[in-house]
């Protein structure tokens, strides 16, 4: 069975290409945005905002001392939520900006950056059914026997979950989400990831009409 959504601004039933779409068509996105235009402000700001925390979160990661294991993992999981939150966000209101800076990328950028956001979808999900962050993340001793920074730390390998409970378009969303977070993630560390998301949701933000805001973000 298909799954289908009514379009925000015309009511008309459409099969979604995208997990966060609202509107059947371009021309509706860009009506309803000009219907609302108080609710469109009120958005740019909680995006604004969401932007910054996500980048204070994201520069707090070298900081925090491997030792303190929950604070790590703590961290690591709130830097999970502000980059898919901001990802949504974008997707969803801004999605012009957002295909504008993803298409200027060459071919092998493209991959990495649409499999890196689509495997921290996968880990936000999992965390949200009470999977732990340990589950995802490999701490990496030394030689010495200390731990190595956290941005050192490197993402686990995740066995595929059991979608039973979700829609077949979910079901199919998921499994890509978790091949992406398969290539993109397992293996690789946590700066390299939150690295690369980070850069590419600032840039895409920075093509938005907050894009003064945007670049003022350290």
């Amino acid at each position: 069975m298909t799954d289908t959504r009514t379009c925000a601004q015309c009511g008309t039933v459409f099969e979604p290409r995208r997990e966060h779409a609202r509107f059947c068509s371009a021309r509706c996105r860009v009506a309803w945005n000009r219907a609302t235009v108080g609710e469109s402000a009120a958005e740019a700001t909680a995006l604004q905002w969401s932007i910054i925390a996500m980048s204070d979160t994201t520069s707090r990661l070298p900081t925090v001392r491997p030792a303190d294991r929950p604070r790590a993992f703590a961290v690591i999981g709130e830097a999970v939520w502000w980059v898919t939150i901001v990802d949504a966000t974008l997707v969803r209101y801004h999605p012009e900006a957002y295909d504008g800076v993803l298409g200027s990328q060459d071919a092998a950028e493209r991959t990495l950056i649409e499999g890196t956001l689509a495997g921290l979808r996968f880990v936000r999900n999992q965390i949200g059914q009470d999977v732990d962050h340990v589950d995802f993340v490999c701490p990496r001793p030394q030689a010495d026997g200390r731990d190595d920074a956290i941005i050192e730390w490197v993402w686990k390998s995740a066995p595929e979950p059991c979608l039973g409970s979700l829609s077949p378009r979910g079901q199919a969303w998921e499994r890509e989400r978790h091949r992406a977070y398969q290539a993109q993630l397992a293996g690789h560390t946590i700066g390299e990831v939150f690295d690369r998301a980070a850069g590419f949701l600032q840039q895409a933000a920075g093509q938005t009409t907050l894009a003064p805001a945007a670049h003022a973000i350290p």
